[in-house]
């Protein structure tokens, strides 16, 4: 059975969202073994500049780097990603598995990932171009992952 581990930066707080991650982590247990790591995030200051930046940057994806496994494929949630339809993310994830027996996806803090960790990545995905509080996109991703396996079994989905 194919392992997703999702390694995010910062903890749930609003219960809305902890019963959605609920809810897909249930959904998903029929596919996939499924493991969610949320590492702290740095206290972001008031005062932000470019240097203060990229330390918090550097120290959240530092701490992310250490929790990937050596084997897995890893894909980074970013900006500059790839755009996939449904379907594309579904064929995606199929042939990814046919490689490796891990998927691990990367969602960062605030204020993004360095490009450093980027490299270190097999692939970058976007979710949009628009800009979504990290919280939200774990949701988002959650429920994308569910719909590429219901749509690669040939499952029924709303669409």
């Amino acid at each position: 059975m194919l392992t997703i581990q999702i390694i995010c930066v910062g903890k749930l707080k609003e219960t809305y969202l902890k019963s959605a991650i609920d809810e897909y982590s249930k959904r998903l247990s029929r596919y996939c073994k499924l493991n969610i790591l949320e590492l702290p995030d740095e206290k972001i200051p008031d005062k932000l500049n470019g240097t203060l930046s990229n330390d918090i940057k550097s120290k959240e994806c530092n701490n992310i780097l250490r929790h990937i496994k050596k084997d897995s494929y890893v894909i980074a949630l970013d900006l500059k990603g790839k755009q996939f339809s449904s379907e594309e993310f579904s064929s995606q994830i199929e042939k990814i598995s046919m490689s490796s027996s891990s998927i691990t996806f990367i969602i960062g803090g605030s204020l993004g990932l360095t490009n450093e960790l980027l490299a270190n990545c097999h692939e970058k995905v976007c979710f949009s171009k628009m800009t979504f509080p990290h919280q939200l996109i774990r949701v988002f991703l959650l429920e994308q992952i569910f719909r590429a396996f219901k749509i690669s079994n040939g499952e029924t989905y709303h669409r």
